[in-house]
Parts: structure tokens; sequence; C-alpha cells
């Protein structure tokens, strides 16, 4: 199989699957829909799998052809094709695999659900619109696939149609990535008037020279940095699809979907792709120092202050879903430290310990008959020991316990931050350590509340509570259970990475040639990489070396405060609550952003909406434009009409006024000339 078969088989292969479960679900049924769509996805894993070694061995080179172009305007080429470098390699795994593994776990997570060959259709869709977009070798179909897991996610959120919650998610997630995708899409048009003619990565790259001094007047008179402004506007874009502040809000309504896409949307997919776009337009990012300070504050903001709202959550998946906009923080602040690699490397194992914790979250969910609230839960452990197990290895990696995954990519970008020289780097660096504690904190707020402790649910009164067709919560004297192997089995597969990957990838992917001419650093204005290559001595010196840092403290302190206030002093947190009512309640609220969102941009647009529509389309349009005119015409007719009186003399005079009218302009003529 040639290089061009092999990606267009990786890619292609879950929208067949998609199709055949999507529009012959009637047909081939239950059973035919998750096989056809598991078999696709398989398919590409095992082949993105492969093309991974390939670059790992070095027996693959980088790969950067046009499959065709569809359109030619101007002069300039419009065209599909792929880029597979290690980048783009290291993407196609984490996005198959965690894919695959939600896919098995949907068998039993969606088993009673009606739309079940419709949800294998959608999430098989998403995987082949996140392989067009990470594959993508130019902007036009890096924006496809931006947009195609907009529209997908769209329809996964709101899954539950009937649903008014869901409804409302999915709206708001749609119209808060139209935000940012508005500031994207100006970005690229920028690229295309400046950078050359064209949007193909390379030839952007190859002319960056040219144009890496150049000025732009947003205002007349005011000059602006072009590289600055095409970044920022591309980051505009990076912050609404990776759920940064403050157009994060979405995210943690997107919970209204079910949990399986909670997983592959928050986890390996959909809000990495911002990541992803930044981390593969580093060339241009090298260029503006004043946009790397800019991501690096935005994540920083985002990663501190995502994570005070996860400390006080009480929905499972809400906590979850605060944890992915915090580490999404982190990511984003390495992007800024230039540590691009960094952010890519926990990419790779935040996929894999998040959709841990989510399908675990899912597993719990099941188990308490789609109860979400941890204060109904505890002492889980005895009934679900798999879900107890693989949850606390993802927890223990989630907040950067030594040797596990999350630890050396987590205290990599700690580092990073601090070997930063930028003007950012000092409130960065206060955010991710404070972060550090909320993070543990949270995480095992949910673990001691969900798997230690009282059985709650047994003082829970759920007579008639009912929500849609299902049934939410366990009776008194229900117990839970462990789920089936389907649901069971991606946990321990996951589970699996979330332990070792880090160990093994931190040394190639960080300070090796894993990205050699993939993603650039300028070392000589931002040092960062160059700082801790030196200070680099093996995984091994990283764990001993921790031991002595702040950061494991840090952590073990959450750990701890999270064990007393919940297994010993559980009355604290209420406490603490009424005591700090007001601070408690700017965190319940979100600090508020919805209402201010609607209060200003709802409601305005709707203000705007309506001077448009009374002023600008009735007034003007309807009564002046078309009503206007016709009751002119009908003013005109019924004037000319009198003149039609049916008397033979009305109009025999009418014919001598006229002729009198001719003779004398004909004699005029004649006495002027």
């Amino acid at each position: 199989m040639d290089n061009m078969s092999l990606y267009l088989t990786i890619a292609l292969s879950p929208l067949v699957g998609s199709l055949l479960a999507g529009l012959f679900g009637k047909y081939i049924g239950r059973a035919g829909a998750h096989t056809v769509t598991i078999l696709s996805v398989a398919i590409s894993t095992v082949l993105s799998i492969w093309v991974l070694y390939g670059f790992i061995n070095g027996t693959r080179v980088r790969f950067d052809e046009n499959i065709y172009t569809w359109l030619t305007m101007g002069g300039l080429d419009f065209s599909v094709g792929f880029l597979v470098d290690s980048l783009s390699a290291m993407m196609m795994v984490v996005i198959t695999s965690v894919s695959l593994m939600v896919h098995i776990y949907t068998i039993g997570y969606m088993h009673d659900d009606s739309g079940y060959q419709r949800f294998f259709s959608y999430i098989s869709l998403f995987t082949f619109s996140m392989l067009m977009l990470v594959m993508s070798n130019n902007f036009v179909q890096l924006f496809f696939g931006w947009e195609a897991v907009g529209l997908v996610s769209y329809l996964l959120i709101g899954f539950y149609y009937k649903k008014p919650t869901a409804i409302y998610a999915n709206l708001k997630a749609f119209l808060i990535n139209r935000v940012g995708d508005f500031g994207f899409l100006l970005g690229i048009g920028l690229v295309l008037a400046y950078f050359g003619g064209g949007l193909r990565y390379a030839d952007i790259f190859a002319n960056l020279p040219a144009v890496q001094n150049a000025t732009i007047q947003l205002l007349p008179g005011v000059e602006w940095s072009l590289m600055t402004v095409t970044c920022l506007l591309l980051f505009v874009g990076a912050m609404g699809k990776s759920a940064q502040f403050p157009l994060h809000v979405w995210l943690p309504d997107s919970m209204e979907g079910p949990t399986p896409i909670s997983a592959l949307i928050h986890a390996a997919t959909m809000v990495t792709a911002g990541l992803f776009m930044v981390s593969r337009m580093s060339p241009m990012y090298e260029l503006s120092t004043t946009a790397l300070n800019v991501i690096m504050t935005v994540g920083a903001i985002t990663a501190l202050f995502m994570g005070f709202l996860g400390m006080i959550q009480n929905d499972i998946k809400r906590v979850v879903a605060y944890s992915t906009l915090s580490q999404l923080g982190y990511m984003t602040v390495a992007l800024g430290a230039s540590a691009y690699s960094i952010a890519m490397f926990h990419v790779m194992t935040h996929a894999f310990f998040k959709a841990l914790l989510f399908l675990a979250a899912g597993s719990v969910i099941i188990g308490m008959h789609h109860d979400q609230d941890m204060r109904n839960m505890g002492n889980l452990k005895k009934y679900m020991p798999i879900t107890w197990i693989t949850l606390l290895l993802g927890s223990l990696s989630l907040i950067g316990t030594p040797f596990f995954s999350g630890f050396f990519s987590k205290d990599s970008i700690i580092e990073a931050v601090h070997a930063s020289s930028l003007p950012a780097s000092g409130f960065a660096y206060f955010a991710v350590m404070a972060s550090v504690f909320v993070t543990a904190f949270y995480s095992f707020r949910l673990y001691f509340m969900v798997f230690h402790g009282e059985e709650k649910w047994r003082k829970v009164d759920h007579t008639g509570h009912h929500q849609g067709e299902e049934h939410h919560g366990l009776t008194q004297h229900d117990n839970p259970h462990e789920n089936p192997w389907v649901v069971t089995l991606p946990l321990v597969l996951l589970a699996i990475p979330s332990v070792i990957i880090g160990y093994f990838a931190i040394e190639p992917m960080l300070y090796s040639d894993f990205f050699k001419d993939v993603i650039f650093v300028n070392h000589d204005v931002h040092p960062t990489m160059a700082i801790m290559k030196e200070g680099f001595h093996g995984p091994l010196a990283m764990v001993s070396h921790s031991l002595q840092s702040p950061v494991l403290y840090l952590a073990l302190a959450g750990v701890v405060t999270a064990w007393f206030f919940y297994t010993k002093a559980t009355h604290i947190p209420a406490k603490i609550a009424s005591t700090f009512s007001p601070l408690y309640k700017l965190l319940d609220n979100k600090y508020y952003l919805d209402e201010i969102y609607y209060a200003v941009f709802a409601k305005g647009s709707r203000a705007l909406g309506n001077f448009f529509w009374k002023v600008g389309d009735t007034a003007i349009i309807d009564n002046g434009i078309v009503n206007g005119s016709a009751k002119l015409v009908g003013a005109i007719a019924a004037q000319v009409r009198k003149m039609q009186t049916g008397f033979i003399y009305t109009y025999a005079s009418a014919m001598i006024f006229g002729v009198l009218v001719l003779v004398g302009m004909t004699f005029w003529r004649l006495f002027a000339g």
C-alpha cells in the first residue's frame, strides 16, 4: 500500500462506518451499527499506530502532498491534501485509540437507548472530522475539519433533543464556537492576503521572512504588527475550540450529552484542536512575543479559575469537565512558554487519563441508575471494584503523582513556565502552582465522595424521581453493581497508558528529534526548551527531584485536605460555604459570566434584531418600499382613472388638446429657429 492510499484509508474508514450506521442503521440493526463503526475505527487505529511506529524507528518520512484541487480562483489553488509527520501521527494515534475505546464502551452505556445507531454514526463521523483536521496540509482543509467537529459536537451534545437543557447546551456550544471561528476565519484571511498568496502550510512558512516585520493599519494612523494580529486572531479560534477563558462557558454545559461523547470531545479530540493548531503554526508564533504573552496569560487564568469552579461541583461529570478546562489551561500556558512539544506531550497523556476519568464516571452513573449527584453516592468501591481502581489510577495521573503519566507532562509544564523569560511567566507560574493544590483537592474530593464514606443513596427518597425516559437513582434497598466487560474493558485499557506512557515518552518527545523540523522554537529569543534540556537527566532523575519540589507537597496537601473534609470532618465544607457565602455564591454562579453574556450579548443582539425588524424590515422595507410603492401606484392610478369617463366628448376633447399641443410645439420650433 502506497502512502497516499494508506492515509486515505486512515481518514476515510471512520466516514464509511458512519455512513453505513447512519443511512442503513434500520437495515443492519444495532449489532450491525456498532460492528461496522468499531471495525472502521479499529482499522484507522491499527494503521495509525503503524505510521507512528515508522516515525519512532526512523523508517517513515514526512508526507506532504495534495490529493486534488477543488477550486482555482484568481491564481489561488484550494486543495485537499495530507501532511503526515510525527506531530500528525501522534495525534492520529491518540484520536483513533481513544475513539475506539469510546466505541466499545458505548455498546454498554447506550444499550437501552433508542438512538443507538444514530449515536454510533455520530461518533464515527466525529472521528473522521478530527482526522481530517490533524492530517491537513493547508488552512482550507483545517477549517473544514474545524467546522465539521463543531457540527458533530452540536449533534452529540444535543443528542437527547427532547431535553430542554440539552437543546440549550448544544446551541450555546455552537454559538460560542462561532465567535471563536469568526476570529479564526479573519486570521486565515490575513494569511491569504499577506503571507504569499496561498494557504498551504509549507508555502506560508517559506514566506515568513518576508512578512515578519510587516505592519498593518487596523485603525487609521495606527500601525500594528501583522504577525501579532494574525497570531492573535488565529488564537481566538483556538480559545473557542479549546475552551479558554472567556470562551470556555460552553464546555461544562456540554455534559448534557451522553457520557461517551463527553470523553471523546473533552479528552482527546475537539478541545485539543486549538492547541494542535497553535503547535502546527509554531514558526509564526515564534515571531510574536506579544502573542505568546497573551496565550500564556489566558492559559494561566483558565488553569486556576476554572479549577476553583471544580472544587464546588456536585455533578460527577461536571467535576471532570472543569478538570478538563483547568488542564487545557496548563497546555495553553506551555504554548505561551514556547514549549510546544510539552503542550502536545500533555495533550497525549491527558487524553488517556481524562478519557479514563470520564468513562469511569459514566460507569459510576450506570451503577447509580443514572444519578450523577455525588452527594447521593459513597462506598462504591465495595460494589464496583474495577471502576474504583481505574478511576483512582486516572486521578493519581491527573494530579501528577510521580511515575504516573500526568506527572511527567504536568511537571514539565510547570518547569517550562519557571524557565520562561516572558513578562507573563510570573503570574502564570503562580497560577499553575496554585492549580496543583486545587486539582488534587477536587479530584480526590470526587474520589472520596463516590468511593468512600457512608452509602448515602440509602437516605435519599427517589420516589417519583424521573427525568425524561430514564429512572434516576437507586432506591434505598438497591445495591450498585459492576458493569459488563464492554464498559470495564476500555477502563482497563485506558488505565495502562495513563500510568506508564509518560515514563517512556518524555525523553523522545521533549528532548530528542521526535518533533525535529515539525515544531520550531527560536531558542535565542525563547530559550525555555534549551534550559530544560540542560537540566533533564532522565525520567528517574525527574522523579527523584520531584521529592524535593513544592509541587509534590502541594498535591499531597490537596489530597489530605479532601480526605479530611469528606471522610473525617464532613461538616466542615458546609460550614466553609456558609462562612464565605459571597465567595461560594460567586463560584456557584460560575463568576456570573453566563448572566453577563446573556444580558449583554443575547439581550443586546435581540434588541438589535428587534430594531432592524421594526425599523428596517417593517417600517422601511415593508411599509416604505413594498407597501409604499403599491400605495403610490394606487394613488396615481386613482387619478388617472378619473380621466376614463366613458363619454366620447371627453376623449374628443383630449384628442383636440393633444393636437393643439403638437401644433404649438411645431410652430414654437419654427419661430424660435
